[in-house]
């Protein structure tokens, strides 16, 4: 790469999310056949305050960026200085997907080629125990003046460049050089090998990051393509870019097809907690409304019942009593139902809604009772909970493609029990005592009504 002009590049910013956060500092010095032909240093006014563990971190405060112009001022000029040029910086990701946002602001496209020093450490010295560029500037004796400020790092990084040059022979630093571009699009702390027997089969997958803590659990009919998909969206994801940062290490876990991997992934991210995981955590106790038949209302009851059989409908899950009243209430006014037959208020005779035009009048005779309990089932048919079609349990067998794995699993009124190789195994699996999951039911329930259109055979025990 000795003819290519190489850009090494540090930018200091607001914070760490490419997308909202902005950059107050740039340093870069173009290199040219080994040597450095020009420089870029500009403070840069974000038009925000800097957060103060920002300034402690960099020493750059607010004062300091007042007269300093902002990004749009020098984009054009700066845009053409950079060129096609290759960007070299630590954690190369980083700086370019600020680079890019920036630009995306003032409607200019950036998308330079990169090379990743931090990944490029990892590959020509993985003995080493860290990579930061604090650690890999004194193992090489190197001078710094001030850390976090970009005309020093780029320049340290520089430094770092060379002393590699000095250490390593041409045929080392050309094939370290070659394999970093070819896997320049993956997270820097993230090793090559990890991904090379990535299927493109259903399955799901996990992220780990330092001392293997769980970052992140997922899904997909093609593993492969999920998995990499993550690394493509750093520049324009918050919480893509949080993984990327993290990322450290990879597993997967092959499964026979998409209800395998969605009932895999949601025990997953309730077993291991994972940090970046939203859904399908540990849910509290879930109510719903229970409508007993020949009962003129609904009872609030815990969301358990689902796993046993009933003699009436349930309506809803909710995460609380609150919610779950705050529902059937704004139901009740859309439909002009009584809240006071209904439960949701206390009294007799006329109620408050009806004074108001909002109830039909079954509060005081104006409505039949019947009317109303039928008015109000409809009003709440969009909740139903499904009931459990079967008298017991069932076995769900799925087999997605040829030459993949087979899973039958166990399920005995929407709780899911496990699952095994054979249908053998399966009807002799017991499981703990039935507990029911909101995610799980939805997952059943949608992969139940056609069961066919997902290569799904279900056949009752």
């Amino acid at each position: 790469m000795s003819d290519t002009p190489l850009i090494f590049i540090d930018v200091e910013t607001t914070g760490t999310r490419a997308t909202r956060d902005r950059i107050t500092e740039i340093a870069a010095l173009k290199v040219v056949n080994g040597h450095v032909t020009d420089r870029w240093i500009s403070m840069i006014n974000p038009g925000t305050c800097v957060p103060s563990h920002i300034s402690q971190l960099t020493g750059i405060y607010d004062d300091m960026l007042i007269d300093a112009p902002a990004f749009a001022t020098i984009a054009h000029a700066l845009r053409e200085w950079l060129g096609d040029a290759c960007l070299v910086a630590h954690n190369a990701r980083f700086d370019a997907s600020f680079l890019r946002n920036e630009f995306k602001r003032i409607d200019m496209t950036y998308q330079p080629r990169l090379l990743c020093t931090l990944r490029l450490s990892r590959r020509l010295m993985p003995e080493l125990p860290k990579h930061n560029l604090s650690a890999l500037l004194a193992h090489f004796s190197l001078q710094r003046l001030r850390q976090h400020r970009a005309e020093d790092d780029a320049a340290a990084l520089w430094q770092l460049w060379q002393a590699w040059q000095r250490q390593y022979d041409e045929a080392t630093w050309q094939a370290a050089l070659a394999d970093e571009q070819r896997h320049r699009s993956l997270p820097a702390y993230l090793s090559s090998k990890q991904l090379a027997g990535l299927p493109a089969s259903p399955g799901v997958y996990l992220f780990y990051g330092h001392n293997r803590l769980p970052l992140y659990v997922g899904k997909s009919i093609n593993l492969r393509s999920r998995v990499l998909g993550h690394f493509q969206r750093d520049h324009q994801d918050d919480k893509e870019m949080r993984l990327a940062q993290q990322i450290q290490h990879i597993e997967w876990e092959e499964t026979a097809g998409d209800l395998s991997a969605q009932l895999r992934e949601a025990q997953l991210v309730k077993e291991l907690m994972p940090i970046m995981n939203r859904q399908l955590r540990r849910q509290g106790q879930l109510k719903t409304w229970y409508w007993p038949s020949g009962q003129r209302y609904p009872t609030l009851v815990s969301g358990s019942v689902i796993s046993q059989p009933q003699l009436g409908k349930l309506f809803g899950l909710f995460h609380s009593a609150k919610q779950a009243k705050d529902t059937l209430r704004s139901i009740a006014e859309a439909h002009q139902l009584c809240p006071q037959v209904l439960g949701l208020e206390k009294g007799t005779g006329r109620c408050f809604a009806n004074q108001l035009g909002k109830c039909r009048g079954v509060c005081c005779g104006k409505e039949p009772m019947d009317a109303h309990t039928q008015r109000a089932q409809q009003a709440l048919a969009t909740l139903q909970v499904s009931s459990w079609p079967w008298q017991g349990r069932i076995i769900i067998r799925e087999k997605s493609r040829k030459n993949g794995p087979t899973s039958h699993h166990v399920v005995d009124h929407w709780c899911y029990l496990g699952c095994a190789t054979t249908k053998q195994r399966a009807q002799g699996l017991k499981g703990d005592a039935p507990k029911f999951d909101v995610d799980t039911y939805r997952i059943l329930n949608r992969f139940l009504r056609e069961p066919e259109r997902h290569n799904l055979t279900v056949s009752p025990l």
